[in-house]
């Protein structure tokens, strides 16, 4: 999990990087989807940690909302 956690954040950081050098906002979709990824494996890592509190549950209602708004 804190592998997947790893790659999915250099992801986010190079495509967001890359989007804010070359001012094109083409990847955008595919940024807010490894976004919703990441804040989704968060959330649940949170869970696995035995850690049931309010983070865990946020991170995985965060994920949830950015997904929907994907939906074209």
């Amino acid at each position: 999990m804190k592998m997947v956690r790893i790659i999915l954040t250099i992801v986010v950081i190079v495509s967001s990087g890359y989007s804010l050098i070359t001012q094109t906002f083409e990847l955008f979709p595919y940024y807010m989807f490894f976004l919703g990824a990441l804040t989704l494996v968060t959330g649940l890592a949170e869970l696995q940690k035995d850690r049931k509190g309010f983070w865990g549950y946020l991170n995985i209602a965060i994920s949830l909302f950015i997904f929907f708004s994907l939906l074209p």
